[in-house]
Formats: C-alpha cells, structure tokens, sequence
C-alpha cells in the first residue's frame, strides 16, 4: 500500500501559526509520504472561491515540486437541508469545491453526507432521509465524472458512520464513480467495531484513513489532562498515535488487502502530543503493519 498523510494531521501547527496548509507539501515529502490529502481548503477563513482556486493552483505546483501526489480533496456537508432549494445550493457548492480539486490535481473528493436527524424541531431519521442524500450525492459524482475525479462519503459524523449505514448509502447512490471513504478508526465514534465494519465496506472502499483511538468505557475513570470526546453511546475516545491505542488498525490492513485494495493509506493524526511525532511514529507503525499482513 502508499502512505499518504492529510494535511488535517498537521492542524496543531497550523492552529499555532507554525505551519500553513502550503507548509504540509514539503512537510509530508520531508516525512517520507508520497501523497497528501487536504481538508477544507481555506488559506484565509472563509476564502472567496477564487482564493481557493489560487490557492489549489499554488498546492498543486509546491506538490509537483515536492514529488508528492494531492491525493484527495475532503471536505464538509450536508446533503439533506430540509427543502429542495436548499438541497440544490449545497449540491452546486459541491460542485465548485469539485473545480477546486481538479485545480489541485486531486482523482478523489470526500464529502460529508448530514449533520443532524433532525430538522428544526422535528426528527427525520435516516433511512427516511437516505433517498433524498443519494440522489444528491448522486448529481455531484456524475459532475465530478466529467472531470476525472471519483466522489466518496466517509464513516463521518456519528449519524453517516455506522458500517451498515454506509453499506446503504453505497447502494443507494448506485453510480460507478462513487466509493467509499474506510476510516478505520471512525467507526468507535459509533460504537460500531472497527473490523467488523472494515470486513462489511471493504469491497466498496476507494480510499483509506488510518487513525487511532483510546477508548474508555461509559463510566471508566480517566486521568486529569487527558483530552477526550463522546462515541454516540456515550464510551470516551481519546485520539492517539496509530498502533498505540484500541482500534485493531492491523486486522483492519488485512481485512483490506484480503480485499484487494490497494490505494493510498492516509495518516490522519488527531492527538495532543507534538503532532510531528504522532504523524511520524504513526507512520513507522504503519509501515511495519504492512510488512506483516
């Protein structure tokens, strides 16, 4: 498999001011990744489109320089909005933030899928709500075909995360240039364990995030200074370095090996320690994984 790396790994730095999402191309080739994704392009907040447009044509160029592959393009969504109108305004931003992938030479695009089961005051429930999704995810990857970029959704959001979910919503897309985004560490957000999902949505994965958590059971006594957040069970997940916490990211590998799948593999580090150690000794765990599997 190639090891990638997504230029969300780097946000501490980016956060503290130390690095800028230009940074990370050099950065990454440094590392010893052959390809990057990028998260939301922003170079300034709430940049106007065609400061994206520039600023993908500047990515593009530092990557070509690095000898590092854009990889995929992931950025946020919510593709059921409550009114048709509003439907079609988010599917036509999708479409643009396609042109901005194309500019960066990204083939993949990941987009969110919902951000809530409820709208207003009232709760829809997702299978009610998949029909409209798929139809929309649908409009984006047939513009997306047209410009040799396959669209994907991740097990992303805890209510798209579910392995049985996504299975769902690759089936009803029902387009061939659609996939699936695996990341293997997302589906504890869901309590859904990581390698029975990865086993379900393996045939239909077309890209990969390898990330890693602890996880404290509802309950469990956690130390003070330890930065955790809530699985929709209420369990306690703290991010870490890949191969160090309670994800089976090994199994997972071969799971997907088993499968066939050979793309890119993405570092994507959410930790608190120095996240140029995380990324790298992820890497290395990475790495050695892959020699065993």
């Amino acid at each position: 498999m190639k090891f990638s790396v997504s230029s969300y790994s780097y946000q501490q730095y980016i956060n503290q001011g130390k690095m800028t999402q230009l940074d990370v191309v050099q950065k990454a080739a440094e590392m010893g990744f052959s390809g990057i994704d990028f998260t939301d392009l922003t170079p300034v907040p709430k940049a106007a489109l065609d400061d994206q447009l520039a600023y993908a044509k500047e990515i593009r160029r530092a990557a070509e320089a690095a000898g590092v592959r854009v990889v995929a393009y992931t950025i946020g969504a919510n593709l059921y909005r409550g009114s048709r109108d509003a439907d079609r305004e988010e599917v036509e931003r999708l479409c643009r933030q396609l042109d901005v992938a194309a500019e960066m030479g990204a083939t993949i695009l990941r987009h969110d899928v919902c951000k809530s089961e409820r709208i207003g005051d009232k709760t829809v429930g997702f299978a009610r709500m998949l029909p409209v999704i798929a139809e929309n995810a649908r409009r984006v990857t047939e513009y997306a075909k047209t410009l040799g970029i396959q669209t994907c959704s991740e097990n992303h959001g805890y209510i798209a995360q579910d392995s049985d979910r996504m299975e769902a919503l690759w089936n009803a897309v029902g387009h061939e240039n659609y996939g699936l985004l695996i990341d293997i560490g997302n589906f504890a957000c869901a309590d859904d364990p990581s390698a029975r999902a990865v086993s379900r949505l393996a045939p239909y994965a077309i890209h990969v995030h390898a990330k890693d958590f602890r996880i404290y059971p509802y309950g469990a006594e956690i130390s003070d200074g330890v930065s955790t957040f809530p699985s929709r069970a209420c369990n306690r997940l703290e991010g870490c370095v890949i191969g160090e916490g309670h994800i089976p990211v090994e199994q997972c590998l071969a799971i997907l090996k088993r499968t066939g799948y050979d793309g890119y593999l993405t570092v994507e580090y959410e930790g608190a320690e120095d996240c140029i150690s995380g990324i790298a000794r992820g890497l290395a765990n990475l790495r050695s994984m892959t020699e065993r599997i």
